[in-house]
């Protein structure tokens, strides 16, 4: 793991100990390895999400490692869930410190005359709608501090074409955009906005997609083989370079679209 604490720092901006993230998606998989990851780290976390249940059980993990831990449930693609869990976020820790937008969905092996309507949609609103609106929320707060780092969960296949993701490759290319017009936007109020652009990443999500393709057993070894590294990424790998976007350390970059590609892009 980087070696990067949330309990104190050189001060940049207006800086707080320890830092409060605030974490979409938090349920499973990148977005629940960068809470708990952070949580060893010192954070303070908000945990959001659809299904609190799984919230709940991510929460005891960070607990159990000493964070400061609120859980509200939400739906990012709702401007007044959006709201509610920024309003519950500032009233327990006064501050957010950095966002991860990390909510997503995919739906695979779809052409572009073979995806319906309701399955674009629904792809565009979680992981563009949900990333502005929750940005939309959470920014007049850092615009008040001063301070903030945001990172949006974009992907390679926003960097470059996927096959048969035409509305996923095209939502992930308006996040990374957005991200680009956001650091452009933010950068003098001392506001940061990075992204990280993952290849395939061992999460429940890549599990169904498995098997809605012929079995993990089978698909497994195909998309590692994709990767020039020869694997697929952990998602503790992914969380990593969050955090690292997120520290202090990082106090330079902003604007940037980070390949955690195992060289697929190379």
């Amino acid at each position: 793991r980087a070696g990067v604490s949330y309990r104190s720092g050189p001060p940049t901006h207006a800086t707080v100990s320890p830092k409060t993230f605030l974490i979409t998606g938090t349920g499973s998989g990148i977005g629940a390895a960068t809470a708990i990851s952070a949580a060893e780290r010192g954070a303070n976390l908000v945990l959001t999400g659809r299904r609190r249940a799984r919230l709940d059980e991510v929460a005891v993990t960070c607990r159990a490692a000493g964070s400061r831990c609120l859980v509200v449930p939400g739906d990012v693609t709702v401007e007044a869930d959006c709201i509610r869990v920024v309003e519950a976020a500032l009233r327990e820790f006064g501050a957010i410190d950095v966002l991860f937008n990390n909510a997503g969905v995919i739906h695979r092996g779809l052409r572009l005359h073979e995806t319906e309507p309701a399955v674009w949609d629904e792809t565009f609103a979680v992981n563009v709608r949900g990333t502005y609106l929750m940005s939309r929320a959470a920014l007049p707060a850092m615009l008040e501090r001063g301070a903030g780092s945001i990172i949006n969960n974009a992907s390679f296949v926003g960097l470059t074409a996927g096959d048969e993701v035409p509305a996923y490759s095209a939502a992930k290319g308006a996040v990374v955009l957005m991200t680009r017009s956001m650091a452009r936007d933010y950068a003098a109020n001392g506001i940061r906005v990075n992204c990280v652009c993952p290849g395939s990443v061992d999460t429940p999500m890549l599990e169904r997609e498995f098997e809605e393709m012929g079995g993990a057993e089978t698909m497994r070894p195909v998309f590692a083989q994709k990767h020039p590294i020869g694997r697929i990424a952990s998602p503790e790998e992914v969380a990593t370079a969050v955090l690292f976007l997120a520290s202090d350390e990082a106090s330079f970059i902003t604007g940037i679209s980070l390949p955690i590609d195992g060289g697929r892009l190379a």
